[in-house]
C-alpha cells in the first residue's frame, strides 16, 4: 500500500509526465489489429457501442437488500483523472465522462488517494451537467478517525453532492474505526451504502473477516480473467452474505492487453457480442453471478466506448466462461 500522505500534500502533486501504460498498450494493439485486418479500428468501436445502446438493454445489477439497480460497467479514476489544474486535460476528461453517461454509465469510483481525481470528477460533473446521473463511490483513506471525518466531508464538497452513494474504507486502513463513523454517517444521510476495499489480489483473509460485519453493504477487490483467486472465497462469501461486489483492476493496469492484445479474438467471441479484447475481459468479469460492477479506468473517449460496449449484448454462461479462460491460457 502506498505511504499515507495528507490530502493537501497529494493535491499539490503534479500529474505524472508518464502516460499510463494501458493507454499506450491498447493504442498499440488497435494499430496492429487494424494493420492485420482484424477490424478493430478506433472509428468502428464508438459506432458499435452507440448502436448497441440503441438496440440492446444494458446489463443492470441489483444492489443486494435494495430495489436499486446499477449498470454492471462503471468507471475508475485512478491515475487517469489525476490531472491537477490543467484545463485542457480536465476538459478532455469531461469528454470521457460525457461518453460514459451517454452510453448508460452511472457508477464512478474515486479516492482521496488518487491525487486530484476527486476534484477533477467534480469539475467534470459540473462541466457536463450530469451530477444528477452519477452513482458516487469514493473512499476514506487515513489511519486517523478525526481526519477521516474531514476527508469525507471534503470528498462531498469536491464531488458537489450532499451524500455519497457508496463510501468505502480504502485498503482496509483502520476499518474498525471508520466503520463506526460510516454507520453514523449513514444514519445521518451523508452516506447511502458502506463498503470496504482491497486491491492487487491481496489481504483476502482479512477482507473475508470484515465481510462478516453487518454494517458492510459492499466490497471491492481485484478480479479478472487471470486473477481468479476471488472465486475461491470472496465471491461466494459476498453472494452468501448479500453484499454488492465492485471489481477493480479488470485489465491489470493494461497488462492483459500487453500479454494478449497481439492475438486475435476467437471467432466464438461474437456469440457474446465481443468486438475487442476490452469487452472480452469485461464480459468475463460481469458474467460472474456475484459481481455487481466492474470499474475500468481510461482517459480516452475511444477506449471508454470500447469498455461500455461490454454493457450490452449477451453474457457468457458458465461453460463459455470456462472456454474464455482456456483460450487465454493457451496464448
Amino acid at each position: 500500500m502506498p505511504e499515507f500522505r495528507p490530502r493537501k500534500q497529494i493535491l499539490s502533486d503534479r500529474p505524472s509526465a508518464q502516460r499510463p501504460a494501458r493507454e499506450i498498450d491498447r493504442r498499440g494493439f488497435l494499430s496492429a489489429a487494424a494493420a492485420s485486418g482484424i477490424g478493430l479500428s478506433l472509428g468502428v468501436m464508438p459506432a458499435r457501442a452507440a448502436n448497441a445502446r440503441i438496440s440492446d438493454t444494458p446489463v443492470l445489477r441489483s444492489i443486494p437488500g435494495t430495489a436499486e439497480h446499477i449498470p454492471a460497467i462503471g468507471m475508475g479514476t485512478w491515475i487517469t483523472f489525476n490531472v491537477g489544474n490543467n484545463r485542457r486535460l480536465r476538459d478532455a476528461r469531461a469528454d470521457v465522462l460525457r461518453s460514459f453517461f451517454d452510453l448508460g454509465g452511472t457508477v464512478i469510483d474515486s479516492s482521496p488517494m488518487y491525487g486530484s481525481s476527486e476534484d477533477v470528477v467534480g469539475y467534470c460533473l459540473a462541466r457536463t451537467g450530469r451530477r444528477d446521473s452519477v452513482f458516487s463511490a469514493t473512499k476514506v483513506w487515513t489511519p486517523l478517525i478525526g481526519d477521516g471525518e474531514e476527508q469525507m466531508r471534503e470528498s462531498r464538497n469536491l464531488w458537489g453532492v450532499e451524500k455519497i452513494d457508496l463510501m468505502q474504507v480504502h485498503n482496509l486502513v483502520n476499518w474498525e474505526g471508520h466503520l463506526e463513523t460510516l454507520a453514523e454517517d449513514k444514519r445521518a444521510g451523508r452516506v447511502r451504502h458502506i463498503g470496504i476495499t482491497t486491491s492487487h489480489g491481496s489481504r483476502h483473509g482479512e477482507m473475508a473477516r470484515v465481510m462478516a460485519d453487518s454494517r458492510v453493504d459492499s466490497v471491492q477487490f481485484t478480479y479478472n480473467i487471470v486473477d481468479r483467486a476471488a472465486e475461491q472465497r470472496l465471491l461466494p462469501l459476498a453472494a452468501e452474505r448479500g453484499l454488492a461486489v465492485v471489481i477493480n483492476r479488470p485489465f491489470r493496469r493494461g497488462e492483459l492487453f500487453r500479454r494478449f492484445g497481439n492475438h486475435p479474438l476467437p471467432d466464438w467471441a461474437r456469440e457474446i457480442g465481443c468486438a475487442n479484447w476490452a469487452q472480452f475481459f469485461l464480459k468475463f468479469i460481469i458474467s460472474h453471478p456475484a459481481v455487481t460492477c466492474a470499474i475500468p479506468a481510461t482517459s480516452s473517449v475511444a477506449h471508454m466506448n470500447e469498455n461500455m460496449g461490454a454493457l450490452y449484448g449477451p453474457l457468457p454462461d458458465a461453460a463459455l466462461r470456462d472456454r474464455m479462460v482456456r483460450y487465454v491460457e493457451s496464448l
